[in-house]
């Protein structure tokens, strides 16, 4: 999706267009952040975990370099494979040689959100190798010819009736059939087969520890481990922010993960792969894309601090009410509203706007991003950029002029009022998007200074 002239206003309209699932959306992600809640309360040291875990990346982030260095040689040393990818189409082009190497042309992969930055399946599908995802739910946005829209529930947007009706197009159940465990056992049975004939499997990296040269996995399903151990070639895709320096400092990002995420308090499965087992080849692709570039900007480094727990997302209520898919990106949110920007200003110019600024994404964060700041940051770059809206920006200087001056303000209260008195319409009307689901404010008689210097002088006789 990335480059649509749409923005995320226009997109959020479509979204919109559904109140109901709208309403629904809100209402199933609200819960989602009140599940995490109650999961971090019934924690003492919840606070002091946020900050052990934010203290470690600013350092790990500080010595990123000398990290990466240990992280391959103690890697290579285990047997795995290292590779360095600069960009998306770098790393592309390193995970379709191997697998051309191999004369492999079809594979299993578990959730990686680096592929969806990277548009992997869409790359390896033009070359002819077929890519299932083993994810349940990016399955489903899989056969839905969509993208992800969340990084955790990424079919948060969909109904089960909607499920249903892709499953019996692709899976063939019954006509009309929604009933989510015959559809588990449907995906769970097709899944099989998928994970029984696939020669290579590729998964993400949730953690990798520059200490032993290990990566971790976290997943709810066990997918990653059905694909990684039944393959004879696993390709681990990590972006290079993903390190932590010693094994002991799991303990810390394991019990923050799934408390943000879902509210549980560990994931399901927290597999740990070291070296290949025997007879089969195991990779690890090392992908920069842009985040040097984002190490490099002081104001927006702390992003880079990011575990991927869509916590932001589920308290966001601007994500709640506009849906994923409005934020044209692979991921959405507040999060990916700091990093999108980063790969390409111009396209992206619209998602630091996407916000309230109301805080409440830096309040559940577990690692303390000040993600509400670095928004309001990079309005300030777009800004001064001159990719923001023409028309807003010119509003704004406008309005600053206004401001500054107490004469000007006077005459701009006097003429608002007038003009909300005796011709809403020129306001009011379909060419002015604020009064979009907004009624009209009642006039005053008159502004609180004028009004406040009558009293005074009522006061004084």
């Amino acid at each position: 999706m990335r480059g649509t002239s749409k923005r995320h206003a226009d997109l959020a309209d479509v979204f919109n267009a559904d109140e109901a699932r709208v309403d629904w959306h809100d209402e199933t992600l609200w819960f989602v952040r009140t599940k995490r809640d109650r999961a971090t309360h019934g924690l003492e040291e919840w606070e002091s975990l946020r900050e052990v875990a934010s203290e470690v990346k600013h350092h790990t982030l500080a010595n990123l370099s000398t990290y990466l260095e240990e992280f391959e040689q103690q890697a290579i040393a285990n047997g795995v494979q290292v590779h360095w990818a600069t960009d998306a189409a770098e790393h592309n082009e390193i995970v379709c040689h191997l697998l051309q190497k191999h004369g492999i042309d079809r594979m299993v992969k578990s959730k990686s959100m680096l592929t969806e930055e990277c548009h992997l399946n869409d790359y390896l599908a033009d070359r002819g190798i077929e890519v299932i995802d083993s994810d349940l739910g990016e399955r489903i946005v899989q056969l839905a010819k969509e993208m992800p829209s969340h990084i955790v529930l990424p079919c948060i947007h969909k109904k089960k009736e909607e499920i249903g009706d892709l499953f019996h197009e692709h899976l063939g159940t019954e006509a009309g059939e929604s009933d989510p465990q015959i559809l588990t056992e449907t995906a769970r049975q097709h899944l099989r087969d998928t994970f029984l004939t696939r020669r290579a499997a590729l998964t993400g990296v949730n953690f990798a520890v520059a200490e032993t040269g290990e990566m971790v996995v976290c997943t709810n399903e066990g997918n990653a481990d059905m694909g990684a151990h039944l393959s004879s070639i696993h390709i681990a895709s990590m972006g290079i922010e993903k390190l932590i320096p010693k094994r002991a400092h799991l303990g810390v990002f394991l019990r923050l993960l799934t408390r943000s995420a879902t509210g549980q308090p560990i994931t399901t499965y927290s597999s740990h792969f070291k070296r290949p087992r025997e007879g089969q080849e195991m990779h690890i692709v090392l992908v920069d894309n842009g985040r040097s570039r984002q190490l490099a900007r002081e104001d927006f480094r702390n992003s880079l601090k990011c575990i991927r727990c869509g916590a932001c997302m589920n308290t966001c209520p601007v994500y709640r009410r506009s849906g994923g898919h409005s934020y044209h990106y692979a991921i959405s949110g507040p999060i990916g509203s700091i990093l999108a920007p980063n790969l390409d200003m111009k396209d992206f110019a619209d998602l630091p706007f996407a916000s309230t600024l109301c805080g409440s994404c830096s309040n559940v964060c577990p690692v303390k991003i000040d993600i509400h700041n670095q928004l309001y940051k990079w309005r300030q770059e777009l800004v001064k950029a001159g990719y923001t809206d023409k028309k807003k920006t010119a509003a704004m200087k406008l309005m600053a002029a206004t401001l500054s001056s107490p004469a000007k303000f006077k005459l701009a209260g006097k003429l608002g009022r007038l003009t909300l008195r005796y011709i809403p319409f020129a306001v009011n009307n379909g060419l002015n998007p604020w009064y979009k689901g907004r009624e009209m404010p009642s006039p005053p008689k008159q502004s609180f200074g004028e009004w406040y210097a009558s009293r005074k002088k009522e006061g004084e006789g």
